[in-house]
């Protein structure tokens, strides 16, 4: 069997490292649970209702939609990287009492939801939740898009490409490589990419809330402000003394809401 030369050998195998390391990074950005890992019990104590969505590319989608009395918009929920959308009670309770009804969807690989996910396929599923809305009668102009930690990136991609009413993004970054970079310095960036919100960011002109803690230790308080700073107005920035990543609601307390009513009222 004929030698492979050294010339072609090493950056060949150089190549399929690299190609093998980056898979490996970019996957490890999800950290999803599947049904019936989670707090799904809570489901009856929160008035949601189990809905169905299809994804362009035929993956089928779980969703939750809890309908607020009298409310003119509906917020669209886009989660963040880990569990699934059973961890997020407290949003589902202080949005709708905020005035607005609310449809939180698990993207594909995550809860009930088929599929794996993918930068790509988090796109997709933003899509489907958007699409729904519209099917539903809620016209652009009644339809907000919220986005928590990696969803964040998600529903500015979503708003970036079509009208709504405004955009709330609860701990946000920059971009999937400025958060690697944070991580793992020089080799971080070179294995992760994508989820460029700051490229995409200009593009939305509608209202804009950004919150975040300023003891946020997974996504670092300056990349949310580095967002907010490439965002066209109107725009707010909330600043959750004494928050973490994952304690934001309950650090803000009943403020939570109050900013987020306040919010829908601008709209």
């Amino acid at each position: 069997m004929p030698r492979v030369p050294k010339f072609v050998g090493w950056p060949l195998l150089a190549a399929w490292t690299y190609g093998v390391l980056s898979f490996l990074a970019n996957r490890a950005a999800y950290y999803p649970l599947k049904f019936p890992q989670g707090f799904w019990k809570i489901q009856q104590h929160l008035g949601a209702q189990d809905l169905w969505l299809r994804a362009a590319d035929g993956v089928r989608l779980h969703a939750w939609w809890i309908p607020a009395p009298e409310a003119r918009v509906a917020t669209l929920y886009l989660h963040g990287n880990g569990g699934n959308l059973t961890f997020r009670a407290d949003a589902m309770q202080a949005i709708p009492s905020a005035g607005s009804s609310l449809l939180m969807l698990d993207y594909r690989g995550y809860g009930r939801s088929q599929g794996s996910p993918s930068e790509k396929g988090l796109y997709a599923d933003a899509e489907a939740g958007y699409q729904h809305l519209l099917a539903a009668g809620y016209a652009p102009e009644r339809i907000v898009v919220y986005g928590e930690s990696l969803g964040t990136a998600v529903a500015v991609d979503l708003a970036a490409r079509h009208k709504v009413a405004g955009v709330v993004l609860q701990a946000p970054f920059t971009s999937a490589r400025d958060v690697a970079w944070r991580v793992l310095p020089l080799l971080g960036p070179m294995l992760v990419w994508g989820f460029d919100s700051k490229r995409k960011i200009p593009g939305i002109g509608v209202p804009l809330l950004i919150l975040h803690g300023d003891r946020d230790e997974v996504i670092a308080f300056d990349l949310g402000r580095a967002l907010f700073a490439a965002a066209r107005e109107p725009k707010w920035f909330w600043t959750v003394r004494g928050a973490g990543h994952n304690d934001l609601i309950e650090v803000a307390g009943a403020e939570y809401a109050q900013r987020l009513r306040e919010f829908y009222g601008r709209l």
